[in-house]
């Protein structure tokens, strides 16, 4: 149940959004109003939603590319990072979404009217920046998926994911519930394939509840890999969408009741972001069963995913490959489209302007197809994209922090001094580790 960036941007769009979604504002106001029983899935379903949508942003093809390596590279040891960085993000989508319900605005919005306008421009320029480069990895790794599934060349994969893409995003001109309903499923898809996964791998449970209760490294290279799992778990453009799709959703009528909402969709988050948690874990637990575990080595060469795809079948049996495919597919996908969705939020809040999500869409998908008929290595051009999201976080995280414990804005859901403080340190150590990622990375090449 999500308001999507289109319709929470524009009053007259959202006024026309469909029966279904003023049904489900309906309910929530009932639940609001006590006129629901205090127990049941039918009081907490009209609240749960957007932080589905915003979890597939820590499930995308680059979460692949890192939770792979750390799984095949390390085994278990780098468990502890995935569960640390869920803790993170859980906290993050919490500011983000807690500003749309108090404010009735979005993130960029809220930078909009109150920094100053060259400081605006500044920040609009990255987060575009950075939403593209976003849109690169997801992309990238659907064409990828579409090759790996049916052969097909990439050029003509990445043209197939624009109108996959495409196909999704035409959904919301029919309200949130379809298009809600489609990604969905794209989640649930994910999920299922790493639990067959799991079933197939065989893990070693001992191993990894050790892995999580016992924290550390071995050596240099698992700090610098750790880092480049937590330090890119909080992504910048799915900070600015969560906002939005808090913002319109269900209004707080009364005294107390944004308190209430906000406690709603804590529910919404844990549940979302527990799910994406566990379908991290299960990423770097299926590569150290499998090829940790067996001694097979996939991080050698430049391709990481293509690699474990071929190796998975002689290990697991074909259906494994398949299956490893198809989350592929389904993660690249369903990121794209909120990536697209992510992009519409930081145009509309940071400069009050709107243009066609299928506008968008066929403008952001170009570098990537640039990419794929130039030839460039997929894989690689995925990493430098992660480097280059690196950069962005700092602007949209510090921003958060700063709006979310300002009582003139914030009202009942303003921050505690303990919450600012938390999300402070995480802050500080998201940007650091970023910085050291990136300066590795830099050293490396």
């Amino acid at each position: 149940m999500l308001e999507t960036t289109a319709t929470a941007a524009n009053p007259e769009r959202r006024q026309h959004a469909g029966s279904a979604d003023e049904a489900t504002r309906a309910r929530a106001a009932a639940v609001l109003d006590g006129a629901v029983p205090r127990h049941g899935l039918a009081r907490i379903l009209p609240f749960l939603g957007p932080a589905f949508i915003a979890s597939i942003a820590y499930m995308d093809p680059g979460n692949f590319a890192t939770n792979i390596q750390g799984g095949a590279q390390f085994g278990y040891l780098l468990l502890w990072v995935v569960v640390a960085s869920n803790l993170m993000a859980i906290l993050i989508q919490s500011l983000s979404a807690k500003v749309g319900i108090a404010t009735g605005k979005s993130l960029p919005e809220l930078i909009r009217e109150n920094a100053p306008r060259p400081v605006t421009i500044t920040l609009w320029v990255i987060a575009e920046l950075v939403a593209i480069a976003t849109d690169l990895a997801e992309f990238l790794g659907a064409a990828v998926a579409f090759y790996l599934l049916f052969g097909i060349p990439l050029l003509p994969a990445g043209i197939l994911t624009g109108i996959v893409t495409f196909a999704i995003l035409g959904l919301e001109r029919h309200g949130f519930r379809p298009l809600e309903a489609v990604i969905g499923v794209l989640l649930g898809v994910i999920a299922i394939c790493y639990v067959v996964e799991l079933f197939l791998g065989r893990p070693d449970l001992g191993a990894a509840a050790n892995a999580i209760l016992r924290p550390r490294f071995a050596g240099t290279e698992s700090v610098l890999l750790a880092s480049g799992i937590l330090g890119a778990t909080v992504m910048p453009h799915v900070i600015y969408l969560h906002s939005a799709l808090t913002q319109h959703r269900i209004v707080p009528s009364g005294p107390g009741q944004a308190r209430r909402i906000f406690r709603f969709e804590l529910l919404d988050i844990g549940l979302a972001m527990s799910i994406a948690g566990l379908v991290n874990a299960a990423m770097l637990v299926m590569a150290a069963a499998t090829f940790w575990a067996q001694g097979y080595d996939v991080t050698s060469g430049d391709d990481i995913i293509t690699e474990a795809y071929r190796t998975l079948a002689p290990l697991l049996g074909g259906a494994s490959s398949t299956i490893f495919a198809v989350s592929l597919l389904a993660a690249g996908l369903s990121s794209s489209a909120v990536g697209t969705m992510a992009g519409q939020v930081i145009m509309d809040g940071f400069l009050h302007r709107h243009i066609p999500v299928l506008l968008r869409r066929l403008v952001t998908m170009l570098p990537a197809l640039a990419v794929l008929a130039i030839g460039l290595d997929a894989t690689r051009t995925l990493i430098i994209s992660q480097v280059a999201l690196s950069f962005g976080i700092p602007f949209a995280l510090i921003p958060l922090v700063l709006f979310t414990r300002r009582r003139d804005l914030m009202g009942d859901l303003t921050n505690t001094w303990i919450t600012t403080a938390a999300a402070a340190a995480v802050t500080v150590l998201i940007i650091a580790l970023n910085v050291f990622l990136v300066h590795q990375t830099f050293i490396a090449w």
